[in-house]
């Protein structure tokens, strides 16, 4: 078998996965509702390309759209980064199957760091630049010039797009890696906001201009960080995809967490709250990419004005108590999906289970609210605004959430590195009716019974939550029993999948 077959054979084996994981038939939903999102993001991208050009040039006297939209580009390649976090995996999930069989290791990550870095999501924002260089560039300079002007724009994604997949692998050694992506970007944002007047105007809006104007230096120039990025990636992804298969790990010394003894066998399951955090790379990522959002969110509201908007303000505020605790209640039982066999065996080990995780999640959300408290004191948030989300996350939105536990039968793996496994479409379902239905129940009471009134219903609805806990958990617990075997039989097939 010549490589060309061989590349047609993975290319094929890739496209059958999904369909012979055991969790395809749950998941169909939620292939539909990504393809929903990714026309719905498409559509918006699309009317801000037609928008833009006419508002631009409006905005700046005259000044040629494209320019203006040039010496910003480092913004959009910032928030093309961000977003591949939530979206681009790296090449070690799709190499490891392929491990062990007579096949070159090197053939096999230039085979997937090729179509990782050249693939289409890297052309996803050719949905805004097409019609946006149709507009502005292409009746300037003609069709050539649009040409190259987009393909300038295509060679920066994918230069971005090495510098993520490189970050990405190192932060799942250590999440100190991800300083790096940080403080460049910082540095950046530093040097465009700090000085009077920007000094990365010019040179990125000549630097882009060169591109329309076919200079060769400066595609050669982005395909040299290309190749270098390419190159580094090569190294990094080749050792990540040995560690990923040999499972090799460091053995650290395990806290006996002595404190939590006293309160018996919910005090065992709250340690196990505690050591997912810290031992999952997975989650505890998670953990602190939410929280730097957080901080950068609240951060922002306090010291500008730019979200002083009242649904802005409602939106910042929720998310931040909500994204710690949903960002593993979603997935509840999963995790314990490994070892739900043992779990079994002990009478309402599950209730106790249940009433851990909430009073932990529960006791997380004071992160947030240390967060927030500088916001009331200046002002941005009312007091009342303030209790009213506190109060409505634990006893309302929590509540809601645990019900999944009912319902989620796929095991997520302890050890979770570079590989992973999606959520479903419920799951999915749900966290988006976290994240805006309480801001319409809130806009609502407040139109009817005014700024101060209009939060009551909200911190009643919160503490009745509160104070009925056990018996609503009980309830999950309950009806989380009379699923077991389904629930069980879930378990078992996803696992280890």
């Amino acid at each position: 078998m010549n490589k060309w077959q061989l590349y047609k054979l993975l290319r094929k084996n890739d496209n059958l996965r999904d369909e012979r994981h055991p969790m395809f038939e749950k998941n169909r939903f939620m292939k539909f509702l990504g393809w929903f999102m990714i026309l719905y993001y498409a559509a918006i991208l699309i009317l801000m390309g037609v928008v833009m050009p006419l508002g631009l040039r409006e905005e700046y006297n005259g000044v040629a759209s494209f320019h203006i939209l040039d010496g910003y580009f480092l913004w959009l390649l910032f928030v093309d980064f961000w977003t591949r976090f939530t979206m681009q995996e790296t090449p070690a999930q799709t190499v490891k199957p392929y491990r062990l069989l007579p096949i070159s290791r090197k053939f096999l990550m230039h085979v997937y760091l090729t179509r990782s870095g050249f693939s289409l999501g890297n052309m996803f924002w050719w949905f805004f630049l097409v019609p946006f260089g149709l507009l502005a560039v292409m009746p300037l300079l003609g069709w050539w010039s649009f040409v190259g002007w987009l393909m300038g724009w295509w060679m920066l994604c994918i230069a971005n797009g090495f510098f993520y997949l490189f970050v990405r692998a190192l932060c799942m050694r250590h999440l100190a890696w991800l300083l790096i992506p940080i403080l460049v970007h910082g540095g950046l944002i530093l040097l465009i906001l700090l000085p009077e007047k920007n000094c990365l105007d010019m040179p990125c809006t000549e630097f882009m201009y060169q591109f329309a104007l076919g200079n060769p230096l400066p595609y050669l120039a982005t395909a040299v960080i290309i190749g270098l990025g390419y190159y580094a990636n090569f190294i990094l992804q080749g050792s990540m995809t040995y560690n990923e298969v040999a499972k090799k790990e460091e053995i650290k010394h395990a806290s006996k967490m002595s404190y939590f003894n006293r309160y018996g066998a919910m005090g065992e399951y709250l340690k196990l709250e505690i050591k997912l955090r810290l031992r999952n790379k997975q989650v505890r990522m998670s953990f602190f990419i939410l929280l730097g959002l957080m901080t950068l969110l609240s951060a922002m509201l306090y010291f500008t004005d730019i979200y002083d908007g009242e649904f802005m303000k409602s939106f910042i505020l929720l998310y931040d108590y909500v994204g710690l605790g949903t960002m593993t209640l979603i997935t509840i039982m999963c995790y314990e999906g490994n070892y739900i066999d043992g779990l079994m065996s002990r009478r309402e080990s599950i209730y106790e289970l249940l009433r851990a995780k909430f009073y932990f999640n529960s006791a997380m959300m004071l992160i947030p609210l240390m967060l927030v408290i500088p916001l009331t004191i200046i002002g941005k948030i009312s007091i009342w605004m303030n209790v009213a989300y506190f109060l409505f996350t634990i006893g309302v939105i929590y509540p809601g959430v645990f019900q999944l536990a009912v319902y989620n039968n796929n095991t997520l793996p302890l050890n979770q590195k570079v590989t992973g496994k999606q959520g479903n479409a419920t799951q999915q379902i749900v966290s988006m009716v976290v994240l805006f239905l309480p801001i319409g129940l809130e806009k609502i009471c407040v139109w009817i019974m005014g700024p101060v009134w209009g939060y009551v219903p909200m911190i009643v609805l919160g503490l009745t939550g509160i104070v009925t806990h056990k018996i609503w958990l009980r309830n999950i617990y309950v009806r989380f029993m009379n699923r077991r075997y389904i629930n069980m039989e879930g378990y078992r097939a996803s696992r280890n999948s």
